[in-house]
């Protein structure tokens, strides 16, 4: 039993971690990617929807496919969204964004255009990286169109079933 505890402790100096030390986390420090435009490039995806988003520094103009986001996005809540990363790292008309977006519909486009936002920010500004993955912008939401089963109506959804 004492070989046991002894091959134990012996471990801990095989390691060379230092005893009671427990998790220690170890900070890395990001560098900034950014191309000879001064632009940061990011792709951001929601469901089948692929963004390619660049920022630079200007006065927050947003642009969509060639179209203002006023113009591309009719509702005030996917605009929101869009806007959602500078809010957050308080950096609203700091950065122009333009972007091509396309599969899916509204909805996973804004998703898409969001996460694009927040990753292309990420890399032109490492510092604002914590505070985009604490509100979850980092995250690509993988959740898709689940695919229709031979056999089936739907996905799930099986034929009525009738006796006679």
């Amino acid at each position: 039993m004492s070989d046991i505890q002894q091959g134990f402790e012996s471990l801990g100096q095989i390691t060379g971690a230092p005893k009671g030390s427990g998790t220690e986390h170890i900070a890395i420090e990001r560098e900034r990617k950014v191309d000879k435009f001064g632009r940061a490039y990011a792709t951001g995806k929601r469901k089948n929807a692929v963004a390619r988003v660049w920022v630079k520094p200007g006065k927050g103009n947003i642009t969509i496919n060639g179209k203002t986001s006023d113009a591309y996005f009719a509702r005030p809540v996917l605009r929101m969204m869009i806007n959602q990363p500078f809010k957050v790292t308080e950096r609203e008309g700091e950065f122009d964004v333009i972007c091509t977006v396309l599969g899916s519909g509204l909805s996973g486009q804004a998703g898409a255009i969001r996460h694009g936002i927040s990753k292309a920010l990420a890399d032109y500004e490492p510092a604002l990286r914590p505070a985009l993955k604490h509100a979850g912008f980092m995250t690509r939401d993988s959740r898709v169109v689940e695919r229709k089963k031979y056999g089936r109506k739907k996905a799930r959804r099986s034929f009525q079933f009738s006796k006679r």
